[in-house]
């Protein structure tokens, strides 16, 4: 049997439900709506983690972050871990990353280390020894020289990397390398220092001087091409990676796509007080805006004045299209090239954005259904047909079913379970729950602690529990889909808030790792 190719699509921070396909009324994104009409749409898909980078390693590893060690925006996946990626190349797939990886840090800046110091003198400060290897890859030193800076291979198993860092007009890599070559006037046309004159008063939203053509979206689709035809007359099978650092703020679409859509185009269905009872992290980001005070941070949850929701929402579509259009000159160039009909082609994002709901923008350590369902749409050559499934599934599932249908077996340790039978015989049933992890390096939103929170999430619930906090959250999703009214603290949902503790218990319990296997009797 031929092996078929892989052709990954993948954006950042974009929400299951600001796509066509998945019944937006808005946004337009008729090349990625023509691949989910060719295939299988997931309708309850969720993260392993609602955060880039955790989330971003889960996938390439099939694990849990608390297992597979990047547990936090910051850490690293070890490079000794293998990856689903790994396996591939070993069966002879020729294997690319094109874009964002952002599977180590992509700043040169250090998290201050916050932990109270302990008594006495410190000879150790680690319980591990410092990982060997250099973790600078997407640090932006490395892209600062004129020469193309070399990627050691493979990287994660990736044999050709073209790497992205960061977001917006502001993207580094292999890409600002380039950018700089383009435009020797570069330093002119980035950073809100330059932007063009408009009317928005949306946090981070400025209007990039960038032409559509030198944006970062357009680059990572003109690199795809260029890899695709590459491809053509080559016997081995690819599987191509390709990541967008789209939508994900700063919101700053170029050229035509900064005013495609207008807010007074777009309505909040959630405002903060359709939420009877918002947490503890919520009541903090109203306060902070009806106090007048500034944002968290520029990367955590903020809360905002219904106008600059507006302007997020017309921005991020303006993206998201942008996105879309670029797309369908990949599917183009794949379909010219004759590769078409041997592609698996598979459409994800790493995480969702509040986007307006409960007047939050960005994502934060409140695991609601905004941040932790994703748009999924697996098309098949074998069976190019549209549908809709609702199984539910993770992010940790995906390594399992791509190897799963390239016949190949996945390693110990991983914990994802393949959901080709959905996808080929229309099997309803793939998981039962499933659990979502969320880190943070250091308190905020008014947390008195670092949030550790676990949530387990069914058909019709959600159970999220905040380690060392007396609240949490429980939603019945069947009644309340826009988890509005948490019921925690109802009597009558007792019974139903100890079963799920239960299985959330068990979920935690079974994700013990269990690689390397013992060798030897004890």
């Amino acid at each position: 049997m031929t092996r078929p190719n892989f052709l990954y699509l993948i954006t950042d921070q974009h929400r299951a439900d600001w796509l066509g396909c998945y019944g937006h009324p808005v946004v337009r994104t008729p090349n990625i709506d023509a691949i989910a009409a060719k295939g299988t749409r997931f309708d309850n898909f969720h993260v392993a983690s609602p955060v880039c980078m955790p989330n971003r390693a889960s996938l390439m590893t099939g694990r849990m972050p608390s297992i597979h060690g990047l547990r936090h925006n910051g850490c690293v996946l070890p490079k000794h871990a293998n990856t689903f990626v790994d396996v591939l190349r070993a069966a002879g797939y020729h294997t690319a990353a094109i874009g964002k990886s952002h599977l180590q840090p992509f700043s040169d800046v250090d998290i201050p280390n916050r932990a109270p110091m302990p008594k006495g003198e410190q000879l150790i400060a680690e319980a591990w020894k410092d990982l060997p290897g250099d973790y600078a890859t997407e640090a932006p030193s490395n892209y600062a020289g004129d020469d193309l800076y070399q990627i050691k291979a493979p990287y994660y198993g990736y044999a050709h990397v073209e790497m992205i860092t960061r977001h917006g007009d502001r993207c580094g890599g292999h890409y600002e390398q380039w950018f700089r070559a383009q435009a020797p006037n570069w330093q002119d046309l980035r950073d809100d220092a330059n932007q063009l004159p408009h009317n928005y008063t949306c946090p981070q939203a400025y209007r990039t001087p960038i032409p559509e053509e030198l944006y970062p979206t357009t680059w990572i689709a003109d690199r795809t091409i260029d890899y695709i035809a590459g491809r053509e007359k080559v016997d081995d099978p690819f599987f191509a990676f390709v990541s967008f650092p789209d939508p994900h703020h700063p919101f700053n679409p170029p050229g035509k796509y900064w005013d495609m859509y207008s807010p007074d185009q777009f309505s909040l269905d959630l405002p903060y007080q359709a939420h009877r009872n918002p947490t503890p992290p919520m009541q903090f980001l109203n306060a902070l805006h009806d106090q007048g005070k500034p944002p968290f941070n520029p990367w955590m949850a903020m809360s905002e004045g219904d106008q600059a929701i507006r302007e997020a929402m017309a921005l991020s579509a303006g993206m998201i299209t942008m996105i879309d259009d670029q797309i369908g000159r990949i599917i183009a160039a794949l379909k010219a090239s004759g590769q078409y009909e041997n592609t698996v082609i598979i459409f994800n994002s790493d995480h969702g954005d509040y986007l307006g709901d409960f007047n939050m923008l960005l994502k934060g350590p409140m695991p609601s259904r905004a941040i932790t369902r994703v748009p999924f749409i697996w098309s098949d050559p074998e069976i190019r047909r549209g549908g809709v499934s609702d199984a539910l599934a993770s992010t940790i599932d995906i390594p399992a079913s791509i190897l799963d249908r390239a016949g190949l077996a996945p390693y110990n340790g991983m914990q994802g379970r393949s959901f080709t039978d959905v996808v080929q015989s229309g099997k309803t049933e793939h998981r039962d729950e499933l659990l979502i992890e969320h880190n943070e390096a250091f308190p905020v939103l008014g947390l008195e602690r670092p949030a550790r929170v676990r949530s387990l999430v069914t058909r019709n619930w959600r159970y999220t529990l905040y380690g060392g906090e007396n609240w949490g959250e429980l939603y019945d999703l069947a009644a309340d889909p826009h988890e509005t009214g948490n019921l925690w603290d109802d009597p009558a949902h007792a019974s139903t808030r100890a079963r799920l503790a239960e299985r959330l218990g068990h979920n935690m319990a079974a994700i013990m790792d269990t690689s390397p296997r013992a060798n030897r009797f004890a």
